[in-house]
């Protein structure tokens, strides 16, 4: 089997929880969340201009960057869509820090709300964390972002939102359980994700 066809679901013979897992880590991938972060903040916050704004911002933090790594996928550059190898991560990653600093750029040089952009700054500031740690130990992106979603959707739209943080420990466990990452790694990536994109989003919004 190449890099290039390395399914996204277990393999024949797969027990119910690992495929469970797999489930769980392809709903709730980085690129999914991006999105519904995008939307809500931009969608309730801003009403159908904001949505205008969502778009933008989520061609640029999640289309975009997701047509890469496909492209990658397919031939052989990467090992799987959400891109298991350390090393490869330090391709990836830089590539869609720069097309986030392009839908940076442009929302900015268009005239976005303050808060829209401050969502756009706290992804980049949370990827630049997850890169600066990923040159030396894989930890999970999932739990990052899901903790970053979470922690600016708490700021944006009311602590209630804070409900939705059990899904983070159910992202790490099905990391763990597909052998993806180690609890320690999906645990260090939560922490960094709430911490970076919370303190970014609260500070520039």
């Amino acid at each position: 089997m190449t890099l290039a066809t390395r399914p996204t679901t277990p393999p024949t013979g797969a027990t119910p929880r690992q495929r469970t897992a797999q489930r769980i880590t392809d709903i709730l991938e980085p690129k999914n969340v991006t999105l519904v972060l995008i939307a809500l903040i931009g969608g309730i916050n801003h009403g159908l201009p904001g949505l205008g704004w969502a778009l933008i911002a989520a061609l640029f933090c999640a289309v975009i960057p997701v047509l890469f790594i496909t492209h990658g996928v397919r031939r052989g550059r990467w090992s799987d869509r959400h891109v298991g190898k350390r090393k490869q991560r330090l391709t990836v990653i830089p590539w869609v820090m720069a097309s986030v600093v392009s839908g940076l750029l442009l929302m900015v040089l268009a005239g976005s709300p303050r808060e829209m952009t401050a969502m756009v700054l706290a992804m980049l500031t949370t990827l630049s964390a997850v890169l600066a740690i990923t040159a030396a130990w894989k930890i999970s992106a999932h739990t990052a972002v899901s903790s970053g979603a979470i922690a600016m959707l708490a700021t944006a739209l009311g602590p209630w939102w804070l409900m939705a943080c059990p899904l983070v420990p159910l992202i790490g466990w099905s990391r763990v359980t597909l052998d993806d990452h180690t609890t320690a790694q999906t645990v260090v990536g939560a922490l960094v994700g709430a911490l970076t994109a919370g303190a970014a989003f609260a500070v520039l919004r």
